[in-house]
C-alpha cells in the first residue's frame, strides 16, 4: 500500500457567514478544481492564507467514522499496551507521547505510520483487527487528494504537474493520528504566538514538506496566522483541511506561503485529529522553480529532503538548539 455543487471557487457555506474566522479561511469545491475560475480562488487562498478546506473531495462519510473510531479505540488503550508500539529515532512509525515543538513539549499523543524504508517499518495494533484497514484507506484516499491540489498548483506557478509530482514517485509521506487529551493548563484560544500562560496542543509551526491534507473530526483548536493573528480553523463536517508545506513555498519562490499554525488544548474535551503529511522522496532536492522566477531572483538555495527531514525529526526527540528552519535556506538579496 505504502509504494515508497453546494458552491464555487471561495463561496462561504451560508451557514458560515457570521464567523468572521470562517468567512476568510477559503473552501475549495473538488469537483470544480480543473475550472479556471476554481484554479484563480486556489492560487488566491495559496498567496492569501497558506491554508483551505476542500468539500466534495470523494471521501466518504464511512471512511471518517472509520477513521474516527480507530483513533478513539487505539489512544484508549492503557499507556503500556501503546509503548509496546513505541517510535525510536531510528523507525519513526509509531507512537509517541512526548515530541518537542521548537524545544517545547506538546500536549498530545501520536500514531505515525508511513511507508517501509530500511529500518522504517509501520508498526501495527495487532489485536484492532479493523485498525489497519481504516487507517490505510484513508492513507490513500488522503494521497489522492494531495496529488489532485498539487497538480493545480503545479499549473498555477507555470509549470506542468508532472515536474512537481514526479518527486513523489518513492515518496515518504506519513499519516499522523493525533490525540490531544483534555489538559488542566490550556492556554487561551487568544493566547499570543508564545503564551505567557498555559500549554498548547503543539507550538507555532510550519509543516516541513510539500502539502498537509487534515481531517480534524468536529472539535475545534487548529488555528492559523494571517497577518498578526490567530485564526481558528472551525471543522466542517467531512471536509478537509489542507496547507502548504515549506517545500511548495520554495518550489513557488515565496508567492505561495506555508504559513504558520498551533493547536490549542482544550481544558475539558479530547481532541482527535488525522493529518497526511505529502512528503518527496529522500532524494529529493528542490528550489525554486524557473516559472516562478521570471520577474526576480530565486530566494532559496537547493534543499535536500532527506537532510532537511532528519534534522527536523531529531528536534522531535530531543533539545538539540535551535530547530532547522527554512529561513536558514534563504538567500540574502
Amino acid at each position: 500500500m505504502f509504494s515508497s455543487a453546494a458552491m464555487r471557487g471561495l463561496t462561504p457555506l451560508p451557514y458560515l457567514v457570521e464567523n468572521k474566522d470562517m468567512e476568510n479561511v477559503p473552501i475549495i469545491n473538488m469537483t470544480e478544481l480543473e475550472t479556471p475560475d476554481t484554479a484563480r480562488a486556489l492560487d488566491e487562498a495559496c498567496r492569501d492564507w497558506g491554508f483551505f478546506q476542500v468539500i466534495e473531495h470523494g471521501v466518504t462519510n464511512q471512511t471518517f467514522t472509520d477513521l474516527t473510531q480507530a483513533m478513539h479505540r487505539f489512544f484508549a488503550q492503557d499507556s503500556e499496551a501503546k509503548q509496546r508500539l513505541e517510535r525510536t529515532a531510528e523507525n519513526p512509525w509509531g507512537y509517541y507521547d512526548r515530541e518537542l515543538t521548537k524545544n517545547v513539549r506538546d500536549w498530545k499523543e501520536v500514531f505515525d505510520v508511513g511507508p517501509e524504508i530500511g529500518e522504517q517499518r509501520p508498526q501495527w495494533p495487532e489485536e484492532m483487527g479493523k485498525f489497519r484497514a481504516a487507517v490505510e484507506t484513508f492513507y490513500r484516499e488522503a494521497e489522492r487528494v494531495a496529488r489532485a491540489v498539487l497538480s493545480v498548483l503545479a499549473r498555477n506557478l507555470g509549470t506542468e504537474p508532472y515536474v512537481l509530482l514526479s518527486a513523489f514517485e518513492e515518496h515518504t509521506s506519513f499519516l499522523r493520528l493525533n490525540y490531544y487529551p483534555p489538559c488542566p493548563d490550556a492556554a487561551s484560544p487568544d493566547a499570543p504566538t508564545v503564551p505567557t500562560n498555559g500549554k498548547l496542543g503543539i507550538g507555532h509551526h510550519s509543516d516541513a514538506g510539500a502539502l498537509t491534507v487534515l481531517y480534524q473530526a468536529d472539535q475545534p483548536g487548529l488555528q492559523v496566522e494571517r497577518d498578526g493573528a490567530w485564526h481558528t480553523v472551525e471543522p466542517i463536517s467531512n471536509a478537509l483541511v489542507v496547507n502548504l508545506g515549506d517545500i511548495v513555498q520554495v518550489w513557488s519562490n515565496d508567492r505561495y506561503r506555508a504559513a504558520l499554525h498551533r493547536v490549542i488544548a482544550n481544558s475539558i474535551l479530547p481532541r482527535y485529529s488525522a493529518p497526511f503529511f505529502f512528503n518527496p522522496s529522500y532524494a529529493t532536492s528542490y528550489a525554486p522553480l524557473k516559472s516562478a522566477c521570471q520577474t526576480q531572483a530565486p530566494r532559496y538555495r537547493p534543499i535536500n529532503w532527506g537532510e532537511f527531514r532528519r534534522q527536523r525529526a531529531d528536534g522531535d526527540f530531543a533539545d538539540y538548539g535551535e530547530e532547522v528552519q527554512l529561513s536558514q535556506f534563504r538567500i540574502e538579496t
